[in-house]
C-alpha cells in the first residue's frame, strides 16, 4: 500500500550554502498493508526515488544522506526498508528516437548509529522488480 507519494527535501551539510541540499520524488509503501493476507515481509517498506529536473544535485550523489532523512521522518527502521532508485525511460537526440531503458536500483547501506553509509547498488531479482513495477503502476 503507498503511504507517501510526494516532492522530499532534503537539507545538506553545507550550511548556508545548501551544499548537498535538494529534492526527489519519494514514494513509500508498506507491503504489510497490502492485500497479501498471512504473508509476511523480511523488509516491508519500500522506499523508490527518483530524480527530478528541479533538484541540483542527484539522488545517487546523495543517497546516503536521503536514506537516513528519510529513515528519520517517516520513523522506518532501517533494517526493514528496501531503498531502490528508480530512472525512468529517456528520449534523448535531434529527433527523440535514442532511448534509455528505465532503471531500478537497489541500494543496500551499512547503518552505523542511525545514519546510512557505504552504499552498494545491485540490481533487483526478476521478481522484485516485478513487485516493484506493479506497486509503480497501481
Amino acid at each position: 500500500m503507498l503511504i507517501h507519494d510526494g516532492i522530499f527535501n532534503w537539507s545538506g551539510w553545507g550550511g548556508k550554502l545548501g551544499l548537498g541540499s535538494g529534492k526527489c520524488r519519494l514514494r513509500i509503501y508498506d507491503l504489510d498493508r497490502g492485500d497479501e493476507k498471512g504473508l509476511t515481509h523480511l523488509k516491508p517498506i519500500v522506499v523508490v526515488v527518483s530524480d527530478i529536473p528541479e533538484s541540483n544535485v542527484s539522488v545517487r550523489s546523495c543517497n546516503s544522506h536521503v536514506a537516513t532523512v528519510v529513515a528519520k521522518d517517516f520513523n522506518i527502521a532501517p533494517h526493514r526498508m528496501l531503498f531502490i532508485e528508480y530512472y525512468p525511460e529517456k528520449t534523448y537526440g535531434a529527433e527523440e528516437d535514442r532511448v534509455i531503458s528505465e532503471k531500478f536500483d537497489l541500494v543496500e547501506f551499512t547503518w552505523h548509529q542511525d545514519k546510512a553509509i557505504q552504499p552498494k547498488w545491485k540490481s533487483l531479482a526478476p521478481l522484485l522488480l516485478e513487485k516493484i513495477k506493479n506497486l509503480l503502476n497501481d
